[in-house]
């Protein structure tokens, strides 16, 4: 009994979490383009399954990977290797951001708009190429913020100052940038604080925030998010500026 209320819980939670979504997109429909929402009934039925969706894999999240993610960094720390930690930080940061279906997306996209402006030929296996090299581009990038991030919380160092420099690289690399990639490197930055990263990327900075004497989990356990979607910017750019 206890089980089936916690997971009515845990759906009441995900659909009100989806609720300002659906708002936004019923005012934009009804009242803004004054056009009636097509097809009703296999939306409402599509909306249930996400909401559905979304509660099971947040609770895997909190049962599983949640867990996993911050027994590792705290076993690491223990260890006391720097080496396997930082290693380890950089897969972890890698392998989520691979595996994002929303960077599978824009990725895609971004190839599109690259043929489409003659920035790459028009050839699938040219569009492809261009695609998977975004990815892998993020991917490093987020996988090197992560160790940034794991160096930070062993060293101390204040984030503000670093998140303010790297943001100020951001502004300066716009402007050299090619117009065609700035939307996309400014997109890559939100798709990787997903629901796959997030989750374990807090965890590694709580868990060894946790188990480092004199650090503060809720002062030095997070930022490490800044940074995962900070680099993407730059690395993104810098792809941009490299390939035209």
């Amino acid at each position: 009994m206890s089980a089936l209320i916690s997971l009515l819980r845990a759906l009441l939670s995900s659909l009100r979490d989806l609720l300002p979504i659906m708002a936004v997109i019923a005012f934009f429909q009804l009242v803004v383009l004054q056009q009636p929402l097509p097809q009703l009934a296999p939306i409402l039925v599509g909306l249930l399954f996400v909401v559905v969706g979304l509660t099971l894999f947040v609770l895997g999240l909190e049962i599983g990977l949640f867990p996993l993610g911050e027994a590792m960094a705290r076993a690491f720390a223990a260890k006391g290797s720097v080496a396997w930690l930082l290693a380890f930080s950089f897969c972890l940061g890698f392998g989520t951001t691979i595996a994002e279906p929303a960077l599978t997306a824009v990725a895609a996209e971004a190839a599109k708009v690259a043929a489409g402006a003659g920035v790459i030929a028009a050839l699938p296996e040219v569009k492809a190429e261009y695609a998977m090299g975004l990815r892998l581009t993020v991917a490093v990038s987020v996988g090197l913020a992560i160790m940034i991030g794991v160096i930070r919380i062993l060293k101390g160092w204040p984030i503000h100052k670093m998140i303010i420099c790297g943001y100020l690289l951001v502004m300066a690399m716009t402007w050299f940038a090619p117009p065609s990639i700035i939307g996309v490197a400014y997109d890559s930055g939100g798709v990787t604080t997903s629901t796959i990263t997030v989750p374990l990327v807090a965890a590694l900075g709580v868990g060894l925030a946790s188990s480092i004497k004199g650090r503060n989990p809720m002062v030095d356990g997070f930022g490490l998010i800044a940074f995962a979607s900070l680099t993407p910017m730059i690395f993104v750019m810098a792809y941009g500026i490299w390939m035209h």
